[in-house]
């Protein structure tokens, strides 16, 4: 029997406190019937003998405190799921967004979910084509993997995220793939460029898209993530797919978790976050994975914006001691017209020496990658060398190396956002742009693998 209260005693921002509750438990939702007879929808957030606080997910405004009805429900918040998911576009929480038809559930899950038990974890090895050279040469996705995308104000991560929805794949006959992307605290015409792009090109079907807006209340904002992460497990390893989650953008959640942790009156840990960040944040990348003896498996990319460009603020700092690698975005590629401009040199994939190599991507791969991060970065240094010294004082073969950075950045980094490259194009694309030095500058590769991959000896078999 579900149990009615009318005793609403404060209001605070979007939280509300209930007192003379029996039997009230953390994490389980409410429905709160307002003076006009509309229902809003809350969550418990803290219990404290018999005065419960609640987060009301459609916020406080208009809610008078002696016309509320609280009617606990006794269950969390739950997700409905079927395979008729894949194909729609939802809200924050989980409702409907696209007029379609109200999902059918063929089971419902609790989105707070189970963390994956260490020893049940299988260890990611398997590679994911992006299309994108940047990631798939340099720094592999594996399934499996958490690997961020760190942004800044003003850069393109959003055509970044949605070109890794449109191409990303995994190969191998057999195999299903699906993606759910999760928008959080996004412009309406952010989100309306996410539904068209992947409508447009047919991605929406393999995708389960969850939408909040930026004049959404901050407290659905908080449970976006966890709405999609449930839609990703149940795809993953009640379905057997390989899924990729795209978290766009996580620094509007955590300020979103600052602004409810501020309403409770927390006591703020650096630059006024909470200090749970770190474990809050856990809570949704830990999420991501494979399983032993289940073929399905997530794989996470959360897209942030660096404040100021500041990879030492809480947000990405936090995120990359959980995560096992990073994507930079850099704005001098991005003023020089770079797309997309994927910054080579501090970017990382942790687990790319795990899916690649013979019977995953290419038996070159790694040596090609290591040859080609050392020839650019060399490069690197002679421009900075130009730019104090004058070209002129740099040797034949700084200029050479100088020479290869600038055709790398215009033809290997730089592909436009709907050009989707195979690995096998990826790699001939490396080879290619080597051929500018003698054998003996490559002292990366094995001589065998010279002689069969590169275009002057190819060619002439």
């Amino acid at each position: 029997m579900l149990k009615e209260y009318k005793t609403v005693s404060r209001i605070y921002g979007p939280l509300m406190l209930v007192e003379s509750v029996e039997g009230a438990k953390y994490g389980h939702i409410v429905d709160i019937e307002i003076a006009d007879g509309t229902i809003r929808h809350g969550q418990i957030l803290q219990v404290e003998k018999d005065k419960v606080l609640v987060q009301v997910f459609e916020g406080t405004e208009g809610i008078n405190v002696n016309d509320s009805t609280v009617r606990f429900l006794g269950k969390p918040m739950e997700l409905a799921l079927s395979p008729e998911i894949l194909g729609r576009v939802f809200d924050g929480i989980g409702k409907p967004k696209d007029d379609g038809p109200a999902i059918i559930a063929e089971k419902k899950l609790n989105i707070n979910g189970n963390p994956i038990n260490p020893y049940a974890r299988d260890f990611p090895n398997e590679f994911i084509q992006t299309g994108i050279s940047t990631i798939d040469g340099l720094n592999p996705l594996v399934r499996g993997q958490k690997l961020p995308v760190f942004s800044g104000a003003g850069l393109p991560h959003d055509d970044i995220a949605a070109q890794l929805a449109r191409q990303a794949t995994v190969l191998g006959e057999g195999q299903t793939f699906a993606v759910v992307f999760a928008a959080m605290g996004i412009t309406f015409e952010a989100a309306q460029f996410f539904i068209d792009d992947l409508t447009n090109t047919g991605a929406i079907e393999r995708s389960v898209m969850f939408i909040n807006l930026a004049n959404d209340p901050a407290i659905e904002r908080i449970a976006t993530p966890r709405v999609a992460l449930t839609a990703a497990e149940y795809l993953a390893f009640e379905m057997d797919m390989h899924v990729l989650v795209i978290l766009n953008d996580m620094t509007n959640y955590c300020e979103a978790l600052r602004e409810i942790s501020a309403a409770r009156k927390e006591v703020p840990g650096r630059r006024g976050y909470p200090g749970y960040l770190y474990t809050d944040l856990a809570t949704i990348y830990e999420r991501a994975g494979r399983i032993k003896g289940r073929n399905g498996s997530i794989t996470m990319v959360p897209v942030l914006t660096m404040p100021e460009d500041d990879k030492t603020h809480p947000v990405p700092d936090l995120t990359g001691y959980i995560t096992e690698g990073q994507i930079i975005l850099s704005r001098p590629l991005h003023r020089k017209a770079i797309s997309p401009p994927v910054d080579v040199l501090p970017s990382l994939s942790r687990l790319k020496d795990k899916g690649i190599g013979e019977g995953k991507t290419r038996e070159d791969h790694a040596d090609l990658y290591n040859q080609l991060y050392a020839a650019y970065a060399r490069g690197k240094e002679a421009q900075e060398l130009a730019t104090i010294l004058g070209e002129a004082a740099l040797s034949e073969e700084d200029r050479n190396y100088m020479t290869f950075a600038n055709k790398f950045e215009e033809r290997y980094i730089s592909q436009g956002y709907y050009d989707n490259r195979t690995i096998e194009q990826t790699l001939d694309l490396g080879w290619e742009l080597l051929s500018m030095f003698e054998n003996v500058e490559l002292k990366r590769i094995d001589e065998e693998l010279i002689a069969r991959y590169m275009p002057r000896f190819r060619d002439k078999k």
